[in-house]
């Protein structure tokens, strides 16, 4: 293979800046075609990004013999079945996160890739981010000694469109989503937190609906520690008021402690004995450039990705694990 072309089944919001661009910006790399659950949608998104083939379901651009690559964009609820009847094509699989909505949908995925030894990805892009990466760089070169502990806090107001029952996001919909924002944000921190410290050993939480907006969890408590001996603790809340957001991550040490944010990207504080240093990072224009590019590389023999459906599928079990406590 000299050029993975791609067929995308979804064309949502995520794809629009944050991926998509990415999959015709990298070398040996095309996006082909793309699919929606509406096929007008995946017309007018072809047609604004200059994409030759429109699909009117996932299942006739999966069996499209130029597309040698998928990349699914689409909820959580149909992540198993598009990357599984794409790998049983011997098709390649970038796909979204959360995973998927369950830890068993997940193991499922798995079992399809290694039975097949068609690679599944998932886009955890945090894994190739300046500062998430400068963050992992300084904790294994001893800058604050041995790490002890992590805590993450994250507190948002409800959205405007979620004070509507009849607008509602499918993030707040378990039965799409697996659970609700927490799913869908915790995931990207819990993922980073096994890159830098491995695994996830044991986890505790209680998840409770405080707003009454909607079925899925809003506030959420947890403990957990790593196989490597570092414990975290964490906080959510989506029904925080306005004025009292917050979007930080401190991992300490004997040495020192690291503080950072999960989703304002781009600068770090490193506090020792010695003062504050401040620390300002630039991400790619499309955010998962850089993942989508090991991803890329993998399928033509000239790399390894750093995110893969093995350990993308150990954060689904935490986050299971939380909700089932």
């Amino acid at each position: 293979m000299d050029q993975v072309r791609w067929g995308m089944i979804g064309c949502g919001n995520v794809t629009r800046l944050k991926s998509a661009p990415a999959l015709n910006k990298i070398e040996h790399s095309r996006l082909m075609a793309v699919t929606s659950r509406h096929e007008e949608n995946a017309r007018a998104y072809a047609a604004q990004n200059g994409i030759p083939k429109v699909y009117p379901d996932a299942a006739r651009l999966i069996e499209d013999p130029e597309i040698n690559a998928v990349y699914v964009a689409t909820p959580p609820d149909t992540h198993a079945a598009y990357a599984i009847a794409s790998m049983r094509a011997g098709k390649p699989v970038y796909v979204e996160k959360p995973m998927a909505r369950t830890y068993g949908e997940c193991q499922e995925m798995i079992k399809v890739s290694e039975e097949t030894g068609v690679p599944l990805f998932v886009a955890y892009y945090r894994r190739t981010l300046p500062a998430f990466l400068e963050v992992k760089n300084m904790i294994e070169a001893g800058v604050i000694g041995k790490p002890l502990t992590v805590n993450v806090r994250l507190f948002k107001p409800a959205r405007e469109q979620d004070l509507d029952p009849e607008k509602q996001s499918w993030h707040v919909k378990p039965e799409i989503a697996g659970g609700g924002y927490f799913y869908d944000l915790a995931s990207h921190q819990f993922d980073y937190f096994d890159f830098v410290f491995g695994p996830v050993a044991e986890v505790k939480g209680i998840a409770g609906n405080m707003g009454g907006l909607y079925e899925a969890e809003d506030v959420v408590s947890v403990v957990f520690s790593f196989q490597s001996g570092v414990t975290g603790t964490g906080s959510w809340n989506f029904v925080a008021a306005k004025g009292s957001e917050e979007d930080v991550i401190e991992i300490s040490g004997t040495k020192g402690k690291l503080v950072f944010s999960s989703f304002l990207h781009g600068d770090v504080k490193l506090v020792t004995a010695d003062g504050t240093k401040s620390f300002s990072f630039q991400n790619p224009e499309n955010i998962q450039y850089k993942l989508i590019e090991q991803v890329v590389n993998e399928i033509l023999g000239r790399g390894k990705c750093a995110s893969t459906g093995v350990s993308a599928a150990r954060t689904n079990r935490v986050l299971e694990q939380v909700l089932k406590c």
